[in-house]
Order: structure tokens, then C-alpha cells, then sequence
């Protein structure tokens, strides 16, 4: 067992104090190997005001302290690269100036200092496509994915709809064993669960009331043109799906109704077919004779038995 410096046990034992149940420590052959810890912004008991969050993760060295440990930023939600570079940065600028002395909690305190400066989601609401700046009312899921409070209410009414017009469709004993609806995440598809009454009373995106009206570009007209250009040559080379196509439709929904009528004219088109080509004269035609050969009346086993095909009744 390879020997451990004392020092690393009274940094585990302090972390183990502070963290509590935050902490996961992963022991190699008995030895503390990584050190794992969930970090979020410092919002005292405020703690559904935590919008951001991360999983540093500290892979020691054989000889930690004396050199410097791995440091990897795991699951960051509602964060951007450009942060998560500026913290990756200080970290090593704080690894190179203190190799010798244990470093792990003063690495955690530079990621929560980071978070509480940007407790605010960085990106894009995915329903509405506006990002999120200050004066939007937005709301965190269980899952830390983040929505304009005002757009996740529009997705939830739509998404109960669509969930009450497909069950409509299903016959009464699919209705009966269907699930009941469930609200979910518009990103992961997590379970959740929101009042959606109290959602729709938030105002909509800042940036949506405030963006111009939409007007045709010339960059938007280019785009179109390299756009319609592509179709163009998909087209030539066969690859858009039904183009061209004249066998049926890749999926054709019907109606009892459809299907009646459907046979009638199929019916109706047999019998001008027939009528147009008068009676056959053709061998094809010919009615079956009765089977004569010498097997009539035996079975397939040259058994009295089964009448033979065509055989006298």
C-alpha cells in the first residue's frame, strides 16, 4: 500500500466537515484516488435561487500535495463555455502558484465564487429561442434546465392538448390502459411538475416584446437562394423523400367512410372492365376438369382414403 501524506487525510476529514453529504470521495486499493463535489452558487437558504451548478471533480496524484492534482469540470447546467473556460483558467493559475499545499477547497470556493457572480442561465430558452437577461421571469426545473416562465406555460397548455387529441383518436380499451398525461421537461423529457395557472401569469421574454419587427434581409434572401439551390440538387439526385414518387403515400390515414367508398369504386371499375372485355376465350379461362388419373380416391400415402382433387363425389 503506497504511503499516503498525512496531510491529504486532515484535507478529506475537514472537506467531510464542511461538505457533509456533498462530497463523494473514490478510493483506489484503499487509497483516496478522486474527490467529487456538487457546486452551486452561494444564495444562503434561498435555495430555489440557485440557477446554476456544476460537478468538480479532483483525480489526486500519487504524491499529492507535492503535485498538482487533475481538475475536470463535469455537468455544468445553465452554464456557456466561455465561463466554464475563465474558471478552467483560474484553476490552473491557482494550481501552478500552490503546488506543495493541499488545494482542493480553495479550488471549490473559485468555482462557487464564479457561480454566485453568474447565477443566471446562460444560452437560449429552447421554446422561445431568446436568451435570458435581466427583467425576465424564467424558472429552473429539478433537472437545472431553464425556461422563460411565460414560455414553459404556453408548452404545457399545447403539450396537455395535443396529449387530449391523440388519447380522442384511441379506441375506448386503448383509452382505458393509456397513461395519464404528465407534465415534462421540454428538454430531457424528466418528470415535473408545475402550476401552470401561476406560469401564465409571468410577462412574456424581455427580448420579445422589445425585437424589431421581422423584415427580409438580403442575408435572409441569400439564405434562402443557397437553401432553395440545395433542394435543387436533392431533388436531381432522388433524395427527397416522395419526389417523383408515384406509388402510394408512406402512410395514408382512413376513415371507415373512406374505405366504403374505396371499395365501391374498386367494384364499380371491375365491372366496366369486365363489360368492356366481353366474355374469355382464353385457356386461362377454361373451367378446372375433374381429376381422372389412376391416384383419384387415394390418400397421399397410396391409401384408400381422401377423395382425390376433382375426384366424383
Amino acid at each position: 500500500m503506497a504511503t499516503i501524506d498525512m496531510r491529504v487525510y486532515d484535507e478529506l476529514e475537514a472537506l467531510e466537515a464542511i461538505l457533509i453529504e456533498d462530497l463523494v470521495v473514490k478510493h483506489d486499493n484503499g487509497v483516496p484516488s478522486i474527490i467529487e463535489t456538487v457546486i452551486h452558487p452561494s444564495t444562503g437558504d434561498q435555495i430555489d435561487q440557485q440557477y446554476v451548478c456544476l460537478t468538480l471533480e479532483v483525480k489526486l496524484t500519487p504524491d499529492y500535495p507535492e503535485s498538482s492534482p487533475e481538475v475536470f469540470l463535469r455537468n455544468p447546467r445553465g452554464l456557456d463555455d466561455k465561463l466554464l473556460t475563465n474558471i478552467d483558467l483560474k484553476i490552473k493559475e491557482k494550481l501552478d502558484r500552490h503546488v506543495g499545499n493541499p488545494i482542493v477547497f480553495e479550488l471549490i470556493e473559485i468555482v462557487r465564487e464564479y457561480l454566485t457572480q453568474c447565477n443566471l442561465p446562460s444560452g437560449q430558452c429552447v421554446i422561445c429561442l431568446h436568451g435570458f437577461v435581466k427583467g425576465d421571469v424564467f424558472i429552473k426545473t429539478p433537472c437545472y434546465h431553464h425556461f422563460h416562465s411565460h414560455c414553459l406555460s404556453k408548452h404545457l397548455i399545447n403539450s396537455k392538448k395535443y396529449y387530449l387529441e391523440e388519447l380522442e383518436k384511441l379506441p375506448n380499451w386503448q383509452r382505458a390502459q393509456a397513461q395519464p398525461y404528465q407534465q415534462t421537461c421540454p428538454v430531457c423529457r424528466c418528470t415535473v411538475s408545475f402550476d401552470v395557472k401561476t406560469l401564465e401569469e409571468a410577462p412574456p421574454p424581455v427580448d420579445s416584446v422589445n425585437a424589431p419587427p421581422f423584415r427580409l434581409t438580403a442575408e435572409l434572401k441569400a439564405l434562402q437562394q443557397r437553401m432553395s439551390e440545395m433542394l435543387a440538387r436533392q431533388a436531381a439526385r432522388g433524395g427527397i423523400v416522395g419526389s417523383g414518387d408515384d406509388g402510394p403515400p408512406l402512410l395514408t390515414i382512413t376513415t371507415p367512410a373512406d374505405n366504403e367508398e374505396a371499395k365501391g369504386s374498386t367494384s364499380g371499375t371491375q365491372g366496366e372492365t369486365s363489360a368492356r372485355a366481353g366474355p374469355s376465350t382464353s385457356a386461362d379461362s377454361t373451367p378446372d376438369q375433374p381429376y381422372r388419373g389412376p391416384y383419384r380416391g387415394f390418400n397421399r400415402r397410396a391409401k384408400p382414403g381422401r377423395r382425390g382433387r376433382g375426384g366424383a363425389r
